[in-house]
């Protein structure tokens, strides 16, 4: 087993962190990786916590990060000192999902039992199949005195759930979906799955709600893909299924299954987003690529002898219209992307596009399962090029890979991003194995990279003076400063929730494009709020101005009155259309 010391020592020796550049030239440096720093855990979830902090959680198998005595499982990442900050996790938080809430409260939930490291006699972790984590909003910009709270007496799920999906609702309270009651090596089980929806804070008494969607998609359904709608219904994926949940009558509407028998959830993990939601209609729309044509139809017992990391992921992406007319279209057939990819993740960029990072090629998700496995990865060929997707772009256009460089760090299982308030885009973490590995192909992975895009080194608009919290359907001010040389005429500003990252899916990611008027000074924005609570959930937010295509840094608002959930609906219907 490799010793802390060894591998603390093997980070500082191998890790490269580059320079960045002082000054760039007045066309900037285009998209571009820096290295810069270690996690010292591996960072297979993230989620951006304020304006310079993430949080990021592993697994108790060896980490080098070290606190009150054992190693770390949680951690804060800096992002203005590329530092990290052991925080003491009780539960096993391994695999699980999170979010926030309407107050600013941030919780994870689920995970795995308690686990025992290599060469160790005692668990330094406590069961995380019911657990209940919770980080109160945090003004210090280095985390100082930032907690985690954790009580599993007193805060803990309703049922165990390994590998669910959580998601921000209409209330302000997080929805939690699906999941497995203990491990499993590869495949969900009928006998273990935990086929069911629960709430926190908790509603029905704290009884879970049945399923009867997660029951049919099985095996291969776990994180299932799932996105709040703007009337306030749930839209889920799991496997190649599809359906929309009505929360407030508790009854599903089954809708046409993804394409060509294409799998997108764990463990066969394509990817998919809520495309930008834009005024007066706010009409949803979903896209979802990557994953795999593989079958559902073998056992845990045969996936040794039916599936290889050399079988080829899918390059297919589909779009539906989620609207009457277009669900009786069904899922569109989409440009597809220009390589397969399994455990990809898409990240809503501010200016409606969407960056796809991350994944391979080949293979499947989870560990040492299929026939061949590469080291411990079911996966191989990692996909090292990121592409972007333009929603608005015609058929046969949308993905753009021009000036997109490519990273030599595999991004594989147990791998994390994120969209920056700052503009660019954290990426860490890879893991596809049991625990620390360094000598695989696919090893440990505890750099941090970020991808900046071509606007961070450019001269940038800025946002200013907005209030801290915005109200539903609320006209408001904000200054701003627009660099001479941009067009002013093309304007975008974005109302942001950057998600939860974890196994190739960005729960509760959202963008809901604001109404916009330029004062003729050019000094001032007049903004319009989304119209109610269901079309952008209540809760934090990230505010960010695009003019001619050059981002400004995000700022942090609330939008709603802040208050603990649940809450009441807010502000006014969306207006019908003709």
């Amino acid at each position: 087993m490799w010793t802390s010391l060894a591998i603390t020592s093997l980070l500082a020796a191998s890790i490269p962190i580059p320079s960045i550049l002082a000054q760039t030239d007045s066309q900037g440096l285009g998209w571009h990786f820096v290295q810069n720093g270690s996690t010292q855990l591996t960072a297979l979830e993230a989620i951006v916590v304020s304006p310079t902090l993430l949080v990021v959680f592993d697994r108790v198998r060896g980490d080098p990060l070290q606190i009150n005595g054992h190693q770390a499982w949680g951690a804060i990442w800096n992002t203005e000192t590329n530092n990290v900050t052991a925080i003491d996790v009780l539960t096993d938080s391994f695999c699980a999902s999170g979010g926030f809430l309407s107050n600013g409260t941030m919780v994870s939930v689920g995970g795995q039992p308690v686990e025992i490291p290599d060469g160790e006699t005692v668990a330094p972790d406590e069961d995380g199949l019911m657990g209940v984590r919770i980080w109160e909003p945090c003004l210090d910009p280095a985390g100082v005195n930032c907690t985690l709270f954790e009580n599993p007496a007193t805060h803990s799920l309703a049922e165990k759930r390994w590998y669910p999906t959580s998601l921000r609702i209409f209330d302000g309270s997080l929805m939690i979906i699906g999941g497995i009651r203990i491990n499993t090596a590869f495949f969900n089980d009928k006998n273990l799955s935990t086929s069911s929806f629960e709430f926190f804070p908790k509603k029905d008494g704290g009884i879970p709600r049945p399923s009867e969607f997660l029951d049919r998609s099985l095996p291969a359904n776990l994180f299932p893909r799932s996105f709040a709608l703007p009337d306030g219904k749930i839209l889920m994926i799991a496997n190649n299924q599809t359906i929309i949940y009505d929360i407030e009558t508790q009854t599903e509407t089954i809708l046409p299954d993804i394409p060509n028998g294409v799998r997108v959830t764990n463990p066969y993990d394509g990817t998919a987003t809520l495309l930008p939601l834009s005024p007066p209609d706010y009409i949803p729309e979903v896209l979802v690529c990557g994953g795999t044509n593989a079958t559902d139809q073998i056992t845990n017992d045969d996936v040794g002898a039916a599936l290889s990391s050399q079988d080829p992921a899918s390059d297919q992406c589909t779009r539906m219209i989620l609207t009457p007319e277009g669900i009786e279209k069904g899922w569109e057939l989409d440009d597809r992307m220009p390589e397969g990819r399994m455990m990809p993740e898409m990240i809503l960029m501010p200016n409606g596009k969407v960056l796809v990072i991350n994944g391979a090629e080949t293979g499947f998700a989870a560990i040492a399962t299929v026939r061949d496995p590469v080291g411990q990865s079911n996966a191989d060929n990692a996909a090292l090029t990121p592409v972007l997707y333009d929603p608005a772009a015609p058929l046969g256009n949308r993905f753009d890979r021009e000036g997109l460089p490519t990273t030599d760090i595999a991004r594989l299982y147990h791998s994390s991003v994120s969209l920056l308030p700052g503009g660019n885009i954290f990426i860490a973490g890879s893991n596809p194995g049991r625990g620390v590995h360094l000598d695989d192909k696919f090893p440990s992975e505890f750099r941090v990279e970020y991808l900046n895009p071509p606007y961070m080194t450019v001269p940038r608009p800025s946002l200013s003076s907005a209030q801290k919290k915005i109200g539903f359907n609320e006209r408001f001010t904000v200054d701003v400063n627009i660099p001479e040389g941009l067009n002013a005429s093309s304007i975008k500003v974005s109302l942001m929730d950057l998600g939860f990252s974890t196994h190739a899916f960005h729960s509760s990611s959202r963008l809901v494009f604001l109404e916009a008027t330029l004062s003729e000074d050019q000094k001032t924005l007049e903004l319009v709020s989304p119209p109610n609570n269901r079309v952008y959930p209540p809760g934090p937010a990230w505010l960010y101005l695009t003019v001619d295509d050059v981002t400004s840094k995000g700022i942090q608002v609330m939008v709603g009155s802040g208050g603990t959930p649940p809450l009441p609906d807010e502000g006014v219907p969306i207006p019908l259309r003709k």
